[in-house]
């Protein structure tokens, strides 16, 4: 028997914006969320990591967090 395929859309990330708290270890970061009391444990994307750019504590952040986990997200942008 064949198999089939399912042509299901990829879930939509939930985008927010924080700021940084916490500098944890294997580029890791806990970010509060603006609008929410949610903590969030973020990693960098892929393009943030090639370009190497620095996120210290403080630093306001766009990060993009999975519907199925809100507790893990990627931070996507750094504001200035």
């Amino acid at each position: 028997m064949a198999k089939k395929k399912f042509n299901n859309p990829k879930e939509e990330h939930i985008t927010a914006t924080g700021v940084v708290i916490d500098c944890l270890p294997g580029s890791k970061f806990k970010v509060k969320m603006d609008n929410a009391e949610n903590e969030v444990i973020c990693t960098l994307s892929g393009k943030l990591r090639i370009n190497k750019i620095q996120i210290t504590v403080g630093d306001s952040v766009e990060i993009e967090i999975s519907p199925y986990d809100i507790h893990a997200g990627i931070i996507t942008w750094r504001n200035k």
